[in-house]
């Protein structure tokens, strides 16, 4: 399987350190011949990472070992068994980040921003001719508590209900806890046919999730909460938009990290500003240093017809 690239803070793609055709004996499997006899196991590994501070330095500490790294990982294959290689998988890509992590102690040392895992299965039990059998994972790099901004609108139904009920389904997703709530914004519609006002509000969560994980989260409150997608930037009863996932960067077919439009929006600045006023978000062109939220909403086009509507703030959950 091939992920869509990792790319940095300044939108170039990263540099990629791959270790394929790692074969390891494993004793991995529902079965009790598995268990007992035991197969090998291929395991192909890519990591995300900006070599150039190593090739400028010949140092080594400056990127990642792949030795130390195959250790690692072949001491997990062959060791504690488990039923599916779908754990094997998610357990070999939490090795290569903590591997990663550990390195990036050392001043100067790599920061990895993504791993890929694929785990072959080339012998598994199946009755039929087949040539291999592979789970592929792609692992995002999680600092302890990372902080993520979420833009949520409403122009349909009780707006402020649907609004609070999803604060409140974000609170109780795994692995996300809500931080803050912002003040309450009304604008008007921005493009797609003529629809009502919208309520929008700015939400801060500390999260364990990636941002592909959180996006899927983000997703799945929306359709709880009827939102259709039959009409492009047409009326909603919930948008849930990722703004920024602690500057990481990202751009595939499912997500753009951070939100491509937040620095032109001051439906989304303004409330942000009421909970993180001193926020940032990358300037335009690939060597802008960051650029305020406060300076930001200042110059977006909508900012003159924001309203503060007089209604009840939506609360923090316990």
């Amino acid at each position: 399987m091939t992920f869509p690239a990792v790319v940095d803070g300044a939108g170039r793609v990263m540099d990629q350190i791959r270790l394929t055709g790692l074969t390891v004996r494993g004793y991995h499997g529902v079965f009790e011949q598995e268990r007992r006899d035991g197969q090998d196991f291929v395991v192909d590994v890519t990591v995300h990472l900006d070599t150039r501070p190593a090739a400028a330095t010949d140092d080594l500490t400056r990127t990642v070992n792949y030795a130390d790294l195959a250790e690692a990982l072949a001491g997990i294959v062959a060791g504690e068994p488990v039923d599916l290689i779908e754990t094997l998988a998610e357990r070999l890509a939490a090795r290569a980040l903590a591997s990663v992590a550990l390195e990036a102690k050392v001043p100067g040392g790599p920061r990895v921003d993504a791993v890929d895992v694929t785990v072959h299965k080339p012998s598994a039990p199946i009755p039929l001719t087949f040539s291999d059998v592979t789970v592929s994972v792609r692992r995002e790099r999680q600092d302890a508590g990372t902080r993520a901004v979420l833009a949520l609108g409403s122009n349909l139904g009780d707006r402020r209900e649907i609004l609070q009920s999803a604060v409140d389904a974000l609170a109780a997703a795994p692995g996300v806890r809500v931080v803050a709530v912002s003040a309450l914004v009304e604008t008007s519609p921005v493009g797609g046919p003529e629809q009502p006002d919208y309520l929008n509000a700015v939400v801060l969560v500390d999260t364990t999730l990636s941002s592909h994980e959180l996006l899927d989260t983000c997703q799945r409150i929306e359709r709880e909460h009827g939102r259709e997608r039959s009409v492009r930037w047409g009326p909603r009863t919930l948008d849930v938009d990722i703004v920024d996932h602690q500057g990481f960067t990202c751009s595939d077919d499912d997500l753009h990290l951070p939100h491509p439009h937040a620095a032109s929006r001051a439906f989304v600045l303004v409330p942000w500003l009421t909970v993180d006023p001193d926020a940032t978000l990358p300037g335009p062109g690939p060597e802008a240093l960051p650029v305020g939220i406060r300076t930001l909403a200042a110059c977006a086009p909508d900012l003159p017809g924001l309203r503060f509507p007089a209604l009840t703030p939506l609360r923090v959950p316990a």
